[in-house]
């Protein structure tokens, strides 16, 4: 079932590694030419362009972008128990993780009379993006609101497609999972033309002023991620996220039932998404295939299941050891990174590139999705071998305050002073020297 790469007996290098191995086809930069009028538009036209292109892409037009306090309310007060129940204990779990991230600001003493300070401030307004494509993501308003709240962040905008489904409002699950988490700001627009009017703001159908942000967060399609790559800059961005991902590496102690779902469990997302098996046990990969047969046929979405796993983004890598499954999923740097092999938290710890390591039988890739406590917004496309997912970090900016005394600034001026000079900038140095002008030795 599964495109199958024997890499058994072969010098592996992560250069050609990363050229080799399965990668969804995702070229953003083809995107922005068909996303720069949106954006342009927005910037240009503000509201009016906005429901325009909503009309065109999401099939409806809301009578206002924010959606009315009511309709959180209502959305709440009609939630499944159940669902509410998961909710928040998805809630719970994720702000005790976050509450741990929290940086406190730090003054090291230089010199006598030499501070600096690491003085840590949350980001001013955020706007938070859940998809309501092929899914609804509730969960994601979780990993999205959590750590900007955890961070300090005084104001957030939920932005989430309408649907015509619910009469131009989001999904009626997202607006309660924004009531719950206190969010009272949504706003009913999707895709590129979300993107710009968080960046540039504007003046919704009643009036009401829809104040642009200083950073967008949340993963989307390509246009969603084009249009944060043409917009970065004026507003921060997480990462630029592509189709989702999961590797496992496994060897013969794993349980080739919970591979098989696992894979499945990715391959639900979209017909891009990637699922990986990396294994040392042949046998193991052939297991996983002849389950892979019904287990695709008797899933909700076993079109875009079956496609996914059989594009080119998926497959079987086979390796010789464990060890060379850990540089190939190195190499590959994924999403989601599955360890299932005999002491599987020693072979975790040495695993350098991942979004998110899951350790063993009972780690499965669905709980980090829901209820761990960890976040599952996430660097994809290999972008975790330099970056991180989400998290309270992503949301506090990191500033100096340097705070010398005369003393201290005269005991290092002549050193600044020459530095400056070795770099043809000597007005840097008279500013220095400017400050101690006519004194005699």
């Amino acid at each position: 079932m599964l495109n199958r790469t024997d890499l058994r007996g072969q010098v592996l290098v992560p250069a050609q590694l990363r050229a080799t191995l399965p990668r969804a086809e995702y070229d953003v930069d083809a995107a922005l030419h068909q996303v720069r009028p949106v954006v342009e538009a927005v910037r240009d036209r503000g509201v009016e362009a906005v429901l325009e292109y909503t009309e065109r892409f999401d099939k409806v037009r809301p009578k206002t972008v924010r959606v009315a306090r009511e309709e959180l309310t209502r959305a709440l007060d009609e939630l499944s128990p159940a669902v509410r129940s998961a909710l928040e204990e998805a809630i719970t779990r994720t702000r005790k993780v976050h509450a741990d991230q929290r940086r406190t600001d730090v003054t090291t003493t230089v010199v006598e009379g030499g501070t600096v300070t690491e003085r840590w401030v949350p980001v001013d307004r955020v706007g938070l993006y859940a998809p309501g494509g092929l899914a609804v993501y509730p969960s994601t308003v979780v990993m999205n609101v959590v750590p900007a709240q955890a961070a300090g962040v005084d104001s957030l905008v939920v932005c989430s497609p309408p649907q015509a489904e619910f009469g131009g409002l989001p999904h009626p699950t997202i607006l309660a999972a924004a009531e719950l988490l206190g969010v009272d700001e949504v706003w009913a627009v999707g895709g590129a033309q979300a993107v710009a009017l968080l960046a540039y703001g504007g003046t919704d159908t009643d009036g009401g002023e829809l104040t642009p942000v200083a950073m967008v967060t949340g993963p989307g399609n390509i246009y969603l991620t084009a249009a944060k790559r043409l917009l970065r800059g004026l507003i921060g961005i997480d990462n630029e996220a592509g189709p989702t991902e999961i590797a496992i590496l496994a060897d013969d102690t794993a349980s080739a039932v919970h591979v098989t779902a696992d894979l499945v469990s990715q391959a639900e997302h979209d017909p891009l998404a990637a699922s990986v098996l990396v294994t040392t046990s042949e046998a193991l990969a052939d297991e996983v295939d002849r389950l892979l047969v019904h287990r695709i046929s008797d899933t909700k979405h076993s079109e875009r299941v079956g496609e996914a796993l059989s594009g080119k983004q998926s497959g079987t890598i086979l390796v010789s050891t464990v060890e060379d499954g850990i540089k190939v999923v190195d190499a590959y740097a994924a999403e989601h990174l599955e360890i299932q092999t005999a002491d599987a938290s020693a072979v975790a710890a040495k695993v350098r590139n991942a979004g998110a390591i899951f350790v063993g039988a009972y780690s499965p890739v669905s709980l980090g999705d829901y209820c761990a406590g960890s976040n599952h917004v996430l660097p994809t496309g290999g972008f975790a071998r330099h970056s991180s997912g989400l998290s309270v970090q992503s949301f506090l900016k990191g500033i100096h305050v340097v705070d010398y005394s005369e003393q201290a600034l005269r005991d290092v001026a002549a050193k600044v002073v020459a530095l400056a000079d070795a770099e043809d900038l000597p007005a840097h140095g008279e500013a220095i020297t400017a400050r101690f002008e006519g004194e005699t030795e």
